[in-house]
């Protein structure tokens, strides 16, 4: 594996794990989409990411 200059490193500091490599969150690993979040940080919503769990929001109408 190519060593990564310190520049890009010091970048993606808070994404790399104890062995240097770039992880992402559970519920990011899969998705297509370019937000990618660490898998330090914890997920409070995103937008592309609905479970099965979660509430619907039910839109109203306004007649």
């Amino acid at each position: 594996m190519p060593r990564m200059p310190k520049k890009r490193k010091l970048e993606l500091s808070f994404f790399l794990n104890e062995r240097g490599r770039v992880t992402y969150n559970d519920l990011c690993r899969k998705c297509q989409r370019t937000c990618k979040q660490s898998f330090r940080a914890v997920i409070v919503d995103c937008p592309h990411y609905l479970s099965k769990r979660s509430k619907r929001k039910v839109k109203e109408d306004t007649d």
